[in-house]
């Protein structure tokens, strides 16, 4: 097994500028590395991560979830195992999916997609960050929970601090104590509403949360609570870097976003692809239950394992060219990539498989396809080259384009 010392370190300046070939490095020479800042087990490879995650033996938990995750949401469903989580799995996951999420979600989504491009399809120019990606998932997620979207400031910093307190990596205690302080005011702020839609339901997805009963369970108000904690971190964060990381790679491929323009059935193609080729989020920890021997080693019982997705994802073992962005590349299956059967990491896989992936898809498809409407000719900015960002999430900061505002 490697030591960090002979490959770039996650947590170097160099690696955050651009860890795709620090990840070819680590899969190459150092499968496995045990990583003395983070005190941690680093797996690069597609086959490791995907054991990891699929845990078909027991070998790996969420408990790590205890210290990482629960300090800013409470405790979470990600935390739980068994019967208890595949309960608590069955009261949220039909929101999801199916009939719910056509019927009552998808009429949210396309109102909160239109409303954003309204405010700049007539000028003539955009940052695609900004005035839509970073606004975009969290506006339909607030809506669809029945909160005031005038809040969006408040959910936005919320969402920015907890996702800097998952990554903080480092230990930098500002960044601990801005995280432990946005679950305080978030709980201020949402039990009173929780408590009043539990007196008062409507037809919000809060509403449905409250009312949720599998076998006799029903979610307590904290249970609620942290699930739309959860909700707003994750599904802010990663639908906004997935949504800014298609544009930035289309307009990187002409040919490609020609392609998805003329056929707008293309749309999961790019999605599944950026989820590969520059995934949201580029690692995951589980904490090993067991010994296991993994390529390059071996690892010790309740140790944390660091799953880099962002490596993973480009594992020529798994993929033809990974290094090469491919919407029509063969061994990525676009009917399977947005289940727990996908052949990429990005939602993680078996069963703490993201449960808001079809969300995010029905978000990508409509999001995609208005703005590619309203900007018929869209091109980057003079001068501008996309730079990624981040370590633990990563995606483009700033996307500014400019496009012929279309008459109607």
């Amino acid at each position: 097994m490697s030591t960090a010392q002979q490959v770039p370190d996650i947590l170097s300046p160099e690696f955050a500028a651009d860890p795709y070939p620090a990840y070819r490095v680590m899969r190459e020479t150092s499968p496995l590395i045990w990583h003395e800042p983070t005190k941690s087990y680093i797996v690069s490879r597609y086959e490791d991560v995907e054991r990891v995650f699929k845990d078909k033996a027991g070998e790996f938990t969420t408990d790590n979830y205890a210290w990482q995750l629960e300090p800013v949401h409470g405790k979470t469903i990600l935390q739980l195992s068994g019967r208890e989580h595949a309960v608590r799995r069955a009261l949220v996951a039909p929101a999801f999916r199916g009939s719910d999420l056509e019927q009552k979600f998808l009429p949210v989504i396309e109102r909160n997609s239109r409303e954003l491009i309204d405010a700049f399809r007539h000028t003539g120019s955009a940052d695609l960050v900004n005035d839509y990606a970073t606004r975009f998932p969290v506006n339909v997620i607030a809506d669809m929970l029945g909160l005031d979207k005038a809040d969006h400031p408040r959910f936005h910093r919320w969402y920015t601090a907890v996702i800097a307190f998952l990554g903080n990596l480092s230990g930098d205690p500002e960044v601990t104590e801005a995280g432990e302080r946005t679950r305080a005011e978030f709980a201020e702020y949402m039990l009173p509403i929780i408590r009043e839609r539990r007196k008062n339901p409507g037809d919000d997805l809060l509403s449905v949360l409250c009312a949720a009963e599998v076998d006799g369970v029903r979610m307590s108000d904290e249970d609620v609570k942290a699930f739309c904690s959860l909700l707003l971190a994750a599904g802010g964060e990663t639908t906004d870097k997935a949504i800014a990381g298609i544009f930035a790679n289309l307009l990187a491929h002409p040919d490609q976003l020609a392609a998805v323009r003329a056929d707008r059935s293309l749309i999961p193609r790019a999605f599944a692809e950026t989820l590969r080729y520059t995934p949201p989020v580029h690692m995951i920890m589980r904490q090993s239950a067991t010994e296991v021997t993994l390529s390059g080693g071996t690892v010790p019982p309740g140790a944390t394992v660091t799953c880099l997705i962002g490596a993973a994802n480009r594992d020529e073992r798994r993929y033809a060219d990974p290094d090469r962005f491919d919407i029509f590349r063969e061994d990525l299956t676009t009917t399977k990539a947005f289940s727990a059967a996908a052949d990429h990491l990005a939602f993680a896989l078996g069963r703490h498989f993201c449960v808001g992936a079809l969300l995010a898809k029905a978000e990508v498809e409509i999001g995609v396809d208005q703005l590619l409407d309203a900007m018929p000719d869209v091109r980057l900015a003079d001068g501008f080259q996309p730079a990624e960002q981040g370590v633990f999430t990563r995606g483009p900061q700033s996307l500014p384009v400019r496009f012929t505002p279309v008459q109607g």
